[in-house]
């Protein structure tokens, strides 16, 4: 995988791209915002690891251009341990996962992975499901070929049915998917999203098994 490292502490970048090298990676780096945006825009990254404190331009910045110009690519960024507003504006931005600092570079390494899972099967941009259509590069969902307008939870919480469609996914999967890093996750809010896609989605589309989950289904297009 293509891996780019922004980090402009020089010790700690040079750590991470040897920790991420060695796990089998192709690395890149930049110490700088500047520099990472360019790069984000003219390189496909498999991921990125983005310090948010960062010379030239702050990695929020950095971050919301490269969503801003549809760059999907996941991104674990780096915070200062307990600044919290630094980890709400950033998942807010579009980072998929954070991680305080200081840390263990094997727990890096594990949230870089799981990051990494999410293309499995998916290294497609186009999902399908049925009559269901989910492009990741646009976020972007088609039922019959019409356009659907989902919120920002919704769509992800359909990005997951559909990256595991057929597969039985809990309540507490699905809310830590929405949620990764909250500790009062609610897993009766997924019943309501649940809910809202139903109505949005083909009959049958998610299906309910009792005592386990949910799990997205083949359901034929309409006539």
């Amino acid at each position: 995988m293509h891996i780019l490292v922004v980090e402009d502490e020089p010790t700690l970048c040079a750590q991470l791209v040897q920790a991420i090298a060695a796990a089998g990676h192709t690395v890149e780096s930049a110490s700088d915002g500047a520099q990472a945006q360019y790069l984000g825009e003219v390189e496909d990254f498999d991921a990125v690891v983005l310090d948010l404190g960062l010379p030239v331009f702050d990695g929020l910045s950095v971050l919301r251009h490269w969503r801003a110009a549809g760059r999907k690519m996941p991104v674990l960024i780096l915070t200062a341990r307990g600044a919290w507003h630094e980890k709400v504006a950033g998942m807010d931005a579009g980072a998929d996962d954070y991680l305080a600092k200081p840390f263990h570079m094997e727990e890096l390494l594990a949230r870089l992975r799981a990051l990494l899972r999410r293309l499995g099967e998916h290294a497609s941009a186009q999902w399908q499901c049925g009559p269901i259509w989910l492009d990741t590069r646009q976020a972007r969902v088609l039922v019959d070929g019409h356009p659907l307008t989902l919120t920002s939870h919704e769509f992800k919480l359909l990005s997951l049915l559909m990256q595991r469609k057929g597969q039985v996914l809990s309540r507490t999967e699905l809310s830590e998917h929405l949620y990764p890093h909250d500790s009062d996750r609610d897993s009766n809010t997924i019943e309501v999203f649940v809910g809202r896609l139903r109505k949005k989605l083909p009959p049958g589309s998610i299906e309910t098994v009792r005592g386990l989950g949910y799990r997205l289904a083949e359901t034929h297009a309409a006539a």
